[in-house]
C-alpha cells in the first residue's frame, strides 16, 4: 500500500514541476482523465486495504474509467454540452468515499 502512495506522490511531484503545458482544448479531456486514474487508484488501495486487489480487475477499470470519461468529455464537445461534468460529479463522490473507507482502515490499526 505505501509503494501506491508513494508512487502518487512521486507522480503528483514531479507533474508540478515539470515544464510541461497542455493545451487549452484538452484541458476537459485531461481533467476527467486524471479524476478517474485517482479514483481508480484509490480503489486500488482500498481493495488492498480489504486484502481483495486483484491487479487485472484495477488495470481494467483504471483504463475503462479513463477511456468511458475521455469519451463522455468527448461527446459532450460534439453536441455542444457539458457532458464531462457527469464523470466529474461521478468520480469525485466515489474519490471521498474512497478516502473515507481508507481514513476509517487506517484508524482502526
Amino acid at each position: 500500500m505505501w509503494l501506491a502512495v508513494l508512487g502518487l506522490i512521486l507522480g503528483l511531484a514531479m507533474g508540478y514541476v515539470s515544464p510541461f503545458d497542455i493545451p487549452l482544448g484538452y484541458a476537459k479531456y485531461l481533467s476527467v482523465g486524471v479524476l478517474a486514474a485517482l479514483d481508480s487508484v484509490l480503489g486500488g488501495i482500498r481493495a488492498s486495504q480489504e486484502e481483495n486487489f486483484d491487479m487485472q480487475v484495477f488495470l481494467t477499470g483504471f483504463f475503462t474509467n479513463m477511456l468511458l470519461a475521455a469519451i463522455l468529455a468527448y461527446i459532450g464537445d460534439r453536441i455542444g454540452m457539458d457532458l464531462y461534468l457527469a464523470a466529474v460529479v461521478v468520480f469525485g463522490t466515489r474519490l471521498f468515499q474512497n478516502l473515507a473507507v481508507i481514513r476509517r482502515h487506517l484508524m482502526k490499526k
